[in-house]
């Protein structure tokens, strides 16, 4: 795996670490292949529910999916339930993030692609031509969950920090684990003198997107970049993927990164809390990232549901550094032998025992208004 650091490539070896990026479940029979950095197991409500009680057939033939690994645990797990009663698809999700999930979607070569960031008006344009003929590619959001920031500072546990002393670690302005501002917000605790070694995204990813959003919305003054699916600071060193993100801060003292709690929780890595400005700092879980997303506004045009999220929440247990990830489909312009395993799977995925299969990786249900916008979404496609 390639590193960079203050923009130099440089080779680090990292052991035996593995990212996987693609999940394929055969047509018939089981398979235990996931993306997730743990086996995903399966839970009742999910694995005894059919895309037909969801509300529609089955349908037949191979799905290809690609993009988000935000998504992956959650993809593993609907991919195996949806599958064990409709054994005639064979869906395809090859987790190699939302930037080149996009790609692959506006050329035509997946049904759907995974993402973490809604499309730009740039992308909507350009699914109007090979990907949507006659139509265009829409936002359907299906899952949320909270991004840690995983840390691996011997001898520290329940670390606390805030949106400037994120911004100016994530910046390169604060780099010892001993510094005032950090020793601030934790007085109690042991801080060591090392050095902090951060760790972003190489790839274009939703999960950037969403921190650098936050960062931005929140301390502006210590982040100064523009959102962006690449990371957009010149500090630090990457890795690829939220599996490479978590490889490195598992491994690598004094380390700290942003990755779905999934990939926290499989690792044992310790995440921190956030203080945000309410009564007390707030934990990275699923209940916490809910309520923060809770006031979430649709500001897509239907059929398009893109979100906006409220980043410099301040309400009582409210976990602010959240997405939703999303799913890309095109409204109109479908393959007409793939639509029918499309809305099949999506239904499932939308359904009550969809949402709550995945309760356990980390991903918490969409509130019940926006997911029955989604499933009339769904009904349309065409």
């Amino acid at each position: 795996m390639m590193l960079q650091r203050n923009g130099r490539t440089k080779a680090l070896a990292i052991g035996a670490v593995a990212v996987v990026s693609s999940l394929t479940l055969a047509a018939c029979g089981s398979n235990n292949n996931n993306t997730s950095p743990s086996s995903a197991p399966s839970t009742g409500a999910g694995a005894g529910t059919s895309a037909a009680a969801a509300g529609a057939d089955c349908g037949t033939g191979q799905l290809m999916g690609a993009g988000s690994t935000a998504q992956a645990n959650a993809m593993t797990q609907w991919v195996k339930d949806f599958q064990t009663k409709c054994p005639g698809v064979t869906i395809n999700y090859n987790a190699n993030g939302s930037g080149a999930g996009i790609t692959s979607f506006e050329s035509g070569k997946v049904a759907f692609a995974g993402s973490d960031a809604a499309l730009k008006p740039t992308d909507v344009a350009a699914t109007k031509t090979t990907a949507c003929p006659g139509g265009q590619g829409i936002d359907l959001p299906m899952i949320g969950g909270p991004i840690a920031i995983g840390y691996n500072v011997p001898g520290v546990t329940g670390l606390i920090l805030d949106a400037p002393t994120l911004a100016k670690i994530f910046n390169g302005k604060i780099t010892n684990w001993n510094d005032a501002a950090i020793k601030a917000l934790n007085p109690t605790a042991t801080l060591p003198d090392l050095a902090i070694q951060t760790f972003h995204r190489v790839d274009g990813s939703g999960t950037t997107a969403n921190f650098t959003a936050y960062l931005a919305a929140t301390a502006a003054s210590d982040f100064p970049y523009t959102p962006s699916k690449l990371w957009p600071a010149k500090s630090g060193q990457s890795a690829n993927g939220s599996a490479g993100l978590a490889a490195q801060v598992k491994q690598v003292k004094g380390s700290i990164s942003y990755f779905e709690l999934s990939y926290a929780t499989a690792g044992s890595i310790s995440t921190a809390k956030i203080a945000t400005g309410a009564a007390a700092p707030v934990d990275a879980t699923a209940a916490n990232a809910s309520a923060a997303v809770a006031d979430a506004k649709v500001v897509g045009t239907a059929p398009d549901l893109s979100l906006k999220l409220n980043y410099a929440t301040k309400a009582d247990n409210a976990y602010p550094i959240t997405l939703v990830t999303y799913e890309i489909v095109c409204d109109k312009g479908n393959k007409a032998d793939t639509l029918p395993a499309l809305k099949a799977f999506l239904n499932y995925t939308i359904s009550d025992a969809g949402q709550t299969s995945v309760g356990s990786l980390g991903y918490f249900p969409l509130p019940a208004a926006l997911a029955t916008q989604v499933k009339t979404a769904i009904a349309a496609l065409a």
